[in-house]
């Protein structure tokens, strides 16, 4: 990447909730970068939605808030376009300063899943489809963006609306060219069912570069909204009458030969892909706190509207949980629809690879796949609220063989300090809190 062009570059990780904390760092130094790092507390990437340090946490007064040292990932800097200065962003991680991993990295705790199964000579692809909304937030509430041709407020449901997608040429181009220059895979648009509602797919590659997609594209459509005199949010439900949004993720095992481990030549697809379905199963309800780490996420979980939330598999069926699309054999895969759109996109891919690989370790072996509307069954599912998520994944034995103590801990802590303060405010000012931060 050529840099004489931009005056700053931003140093960034993920944090738990899955926002950039980092800094803003003048050219001159960048050199030093792949040698020296940065240096920032431990803390940073734990701490809570606003920002605020998680009170009683270890990693504060009890360690005297020790710093780490952030290092450049594999993935390399990209540019910045929804900025008006020519700027970079160097996708960052963080280590202790003997250079192992700091457990409270998301993008460590995956990297640990992936080392399973590289440990089995196998390399994991996924893809992820981003469901956001773009929305006019410059009244006391949110309300759908004005059609930049009519000049007047969106209405109606325009799924798969080419007229829709049309109206947002201006925007949907604009975000393209910056994808194409962050090296974001973007795929094909469609207009969905909420007002101003929008999916963008991301193209398959390894799983990890996955998640920075995601992780990086979510930062990119709210920066370029703002340049379009929009907001963009991916808060699990905006609106309460309106279709909520998700991040549904596809993800394959390849052998060391490049074969695919889920294919068996044929619709039905090998013995381990139906271990790895049941480890998604076994994993639904321990994970709800990942698939919906915040109070808004709770109100998309409503049966009938479009978010699975029962345990249950199926084959090319869009109201099961797991879904096992169609398609040439050698492309098999497996499609797992319950986050909502405000996740973290480590801990997602990192929950539900784990508890894939727990279905293969165990040889667990899921019911039979469904037929017809998921919504009318009685099944198991999500856990109900977000207060016995948190505990359902505080103790469960399969998260635990997934992320480490630390990880655990420090979630967990993050999440109560949130039900807290968020209790302390009117319900018609939490979209505030979320709008832009998840």
């Amino acid at each position: 990447m050529n840099f004489e062009q931009y005056r700053t570059f931003r140093v960034a990780a993920a944090d738990l909730n899955g926002q950039m904390r980092g800094k803003r760092v003048p050219l001159a130094s960048y050199d030093k970068l792949g040698q020296e790092g940065s240096r920032m507390p431990l803390s940073v990437l734990n701490v809570d939605i606003w920002g605020a340090d998680i009170e009683d946490s270890p990693l504060v007064f009890e360690t005297g808030d020790e710093d780490g040292v952030l290092k450049p990932t594999e993935h390399g800097p990209v540019p910045m376009p929804w900025l008006d200065s020519p700027s970079a962003l160097v996708p960052m991680w963080m280590f202790h300063d003997d250079g192992t991993p700091f457990a409270g990295d998301p993008r460590h705790a995956l990297r640990a899943v992936l080392d399973r199964y590289a440990a089995r000579g196998w390399t994991v692809q996924a893809a992820v489809e981003m469901e956001f909304y773009l929305v006019d937030d410059t009244g006391h509430q949110l309300s759908a963006p004005q059609n930049p041709i009519s000049g007047r407020p969106v209405f109606g449901n325009a799924i798969l609306s080419i007229r829709q997608l049309d109206a947002f040429d201006s925007f949907l181009t604009d975000l393209y060219d910056a994808c194409d220059a962050m090296d974001i895979p973007a795929d094909s648009a469609s207009s969905e069912a909420g007002l101003g509602q929008f999916e963008i797919n991301l193209a398959h590659r390894d799983a990890m570069a996955a998640a920075d997609d995601a992780w990086l594209f979510k930062a990119l459509v709210r920066g370029m909204a703002r340049r379009h005199d929009m907001a963009a949010t991916f808060m699990a439900k905006p609106f309460p009458n309106d279709a909520g949004n998700g991040m549904h993720v596809h993800f394959s095992v390849l052998d060391e030969n490049g074969d695919n481990i889920f294919d068996n030549g044929g619709p039905e697809g090998t013995p381990l892909l139906k271990n790895a379905v049941a480890g998604c199963l076994a994993g639904l309800a321990p994970g709800t706190l990942v698939w919906a780490p915040h109070g808004n996420s709770y109100e998309r979980f409503t049966p009938g509207a479009h978010a699975p939330t029962g345990a249950c598999w199926a084959y090319e069926n869009r109201t099961a949980a797991i879904r096992i699309p169609s398609g040439p054999a050698k492309a098999r895969r497996i499609e797992h629809r319950v986050a909502c759109g405000d996740i973290n996109p480590y801990l997602v891919l990192a929950t539900i690879l784990g508890s894939a690989l727990v279905g293969i370790e165990d040889g667990l072996q899921p019911p039979a796949p469904i037929t017809g509307n998921a919504y009318e069954l009685d099944l198991p599912g999500v856990m109900p609220d977000w207060a016995s998520a948190l505990d359902r994944f505080e103790s469960d034995p399969l998260i635990a063989r997934i992320f480490t103590p630390e990880l655990i801990r420090n979630f967990t802590m993050t999440k109560r300090q949130e039900i807290r303060r968020l209790a302390e405010l009117p319900v018609e000012e939490h979209w505030k809190v979320y709008l832009e931060t998840v």
